[in-house]
């Protein structure tokens, strides 16, 4: 008798340590250490976003370099839970949290199930002395979720940092992970930068960057040190989305080809119907601007956006065109299109982070 009144009391205990057990399991994941909230910290208001909010660099710290960057994801991210994972590139003489509210993914990391890392150079300009500092972020962030988690890992950027995701893409660590890139005027993949880009009025230095060039006897494309050249096609596979403001396009517009599309095999280049925001975007270029003009670009503010999708790319891959009508180089991506985009992105092949060594 007293031993069948000693089994219930331990029967009880087991039970209580299995469902303790079951909800510690069930908790969410904590990235990086990193504190979560839904709005996210350190978030832009809808307009005239203060000066020090701006500047942030943000509060996660990268160990192996002191240096630090945001990080965005679900605050009920749980473990073994499939997401999708952006390394989001900052402009050149910008910051982390502009950059974050320039393409606000952080706005829909919830729904989408994103994460996102957004880093930020002292300097200002993206170089190769960057380069530890981003593969640790990437590094850390992909052993933390385990790779078999993440359904595709995506480049995005920002003028300079689209052109240094370029680059990044002709590099062995990126090459063998990377699902696809977004460029926010930052390259068109197949096209020269004249066929993309206009002079931006009295703007010293407005030129081409400094392009990447073929080895002698070779077609394989010699990435230089800051920004590899659009138009140099890399030996890799991947999604491409770019997007441009209607005031960046040369007076001849956007070409209605796309080699990059050639390569992928993809069909017709089709135009799906434009996504109309009632909101404007969080940034623009606060600075007193000597010569205001339309390229560079002027107040954020509502608008339009056309979209061009070429049909059914090898293997599931993407590319996609995106001309934000009446916009130019620095307002920040408004609310529908920003989503517009991550469905696009979703939408898109990836996986390449299983197979990478």
């Amino acid at each position: 008798m007293k031993e069948h009144l000693m089994i219930r009391p331990l029967a009880i205990v087991a039970a209580a340590v299995a469902i303790m057990g079951h909800a510690s399991a069930q908790q969410p994941v904590r990235l990086a250490g990193a504190s979560c909230s839904t709005p996210p910290a350190l978030h832009c208001p809808d307009k005239d976003c203060p000066r020090d909010l701006v500047i942030n660099g943000g509060p996660v710290v990268e160990p192996k370099t002191g240096r630090t960057y945001f990080l965005d994801y679900p605050c009920d991210l749980k473990p073994g839970e499939k997401i999708t994972f952006i390394l989001s590139l900052h402009g050149g003489g910008s910051y982390g949290n502009w950059q974050r509210h320039y393409f606000p993914l952080m706005d829909y990391k919830d729904k989408y199930r994103l994460v996102i890392a957004t880093p930020y150079t002292p300097t200002r300009a993206w170089t190769a002395a960057d380069d530890e500092y981003l593969q640790n972020i990437v590094t850390s962030i992909i052993g933390e979720i385990g790779k078999q988690n993440i359904r595709a890992f995506w480049l995005s950027g920002h003028s300079l940092g689209g052109q240094t995701a370029n680059r990044l893409l002709y590099t062995d660590f990126y090459s063998d992970r990377v699902d696809g890139w977004i460029s926010l005027s930052g390259g068109r993949l197949g096209s020269k930068r004249s066929e993309v880009r206009a002079p931006i009025p009295g703007a010293p230095g407005a030129g081409a960057p400094r392009s990447a060039t073929a080895a002698p006897g070779s077609s394989a494309p010699t990435p230089p040190a800051l920004v590899a050249d659009a138009s140099v096609l890399p030996g890799g596979v991947f999604s491409h989305i770019y997007s441009s403001g209607e005031h960046e396009l040369p007076a001849t517009g956007l070409p209605n080809s796309s080699r990059w599309a050639e390569k992928l095999k993809c069909g017709a280049r089709v135009r799906r119907p434009d996504v109309v925001d009632k909101k404007a975007g969080y940034i623009y270029d606060t600075r007193e601007q000597q010569n205001p003009n339309a390229v560079w670009g002027f107040k954020a503010r509502p608008g339009k956006a056309e979209m061009f999708v070429y049909q059914d790319c090898k293997d599931g891959r993407l590319v996609a065109d995106i001309i934000r009508l009446d916009k130019g180089h620095t307002e920040g991506l408004e609310p529908a299109i920003t989503e517009e985009i991550i469905k696009l992105m979703l939408s898109a092949k990836g996986g390449k982070l299983q197979k990478a060594r």
